[in-house]
């Protein structure tokens, strides 16, 4: 812990500590633990008492590891409430597809909270991987972890707050400047005669170029993905190299197969 940070933090009484961290929030719209730590010189123990003051006032709601401003967290596609979402078989989809990577090798991880749940396991491996991500609370995990085999590389763009994400051309073509020997991303949502949605068209953009840029894009889905449609359409399934499919139900997994991609039920 930086010693100025350390002194500057205990020097801060309660209350003014509690208004810079709800001044972060109302600007960030979230914040973390970790990050919060190393500002302010105090222990995780110090922040989440805070957070806790202030989600009783109203001024915020706590998630894993941080917290949102309540209106974020409330929002059906807000990442905190999507990272709480169907965890289990997002954990199991996780594992799988790090299974799947072999030491060395790159891979782009998009903004679903599958990926994050992927790159948590990627840490725990130890594994000597390369990530590629445009999501933040990626970029956190790496920031407060221990990860000596892995390589991140953010790929920056205009900041949506809601899904704490980089989207927009300039994280396209980020993305357009790198290869990757795997993409493992999500959708909202998979239309029954085989494209890949999502609700944002900047997301959508990001998401189609990492298909683009990889050797093989994984499609991780879940059965909830089959009840959803996003307005904006990323790709055809057939595009993809491999889906990892978890409690879907079998006609739509049969028709994904039938299209010609490779379908694994984990």
């Amino acid at each position: 812990m930086d010693t100025n940070n350390a002194s500057r933090g205990r020097s801060l009484v309660p209350e003014e500590r509690r208004r810079r961290i709800a001044r972060r929030i109302r600007e960030e719209g979230s914040v973390s633990v970790a990050a919060l730590e190393r500002e302010l010189g105090v222990s995780p123990m110090t922040i989440r008492r805070d957070l806790e003051v202030l989600e009783q006032e109203g001024k915020a709601r706590r998630t894993h590891g941080g917290a949102v401003l309540p209106g974020f967290a409330g929002h059906e596609d807000s990442f905190q409430k999507r990272l709480e979402e169907h965890v289990e078989v997002k954990e199991r989809l996780a594992q799988a597809a790090v299974s799947r990577l072999s030491q060395g090798e790159t891979v782009f991880l998009d903004s679903s909270t599958t990926a994050y749940y992927t790159a948590r396991r990627i840490i725990a491996s130890g594994s000597r991987v390369t990530i590629l991500t445009n999501l933040v609370p990626i970029m956190d995990l790496f920031a407060s972890n221990e990860a000596p085999n892995v390589e991140l590389i953010g790929l920056g763009g205009s900041l949506r707050k809601l899904t704490l994400s980089f989207a927009g051309p300039q994280t396209a073509r980020t993305v357009g400047a790198y290869f990757a020997d795997k993409a493992f991303l999500s959708v909202k949502g998979v239309t029954r005669d085989g494209y890949l949605t999502d609700p944002d068209p900047m997301e959508a953009e990001v998401k189609r170029a990492m298909i683009e840029h990889s050797k093989e894009a994984v499609l991780l889905v879940d059965g909830s993905k089959f009840e959803s449609q996003g307005l904006c359409v990323i790709a055809h399934v057939s595009e993809l190299g491999l889906v990892l499919a978890s409690e879907a139900p079998e006609e739509r997994v049969q028709a994904l197969a039938q299209s010609g991609v490779e379908v694994e039920l984990v």
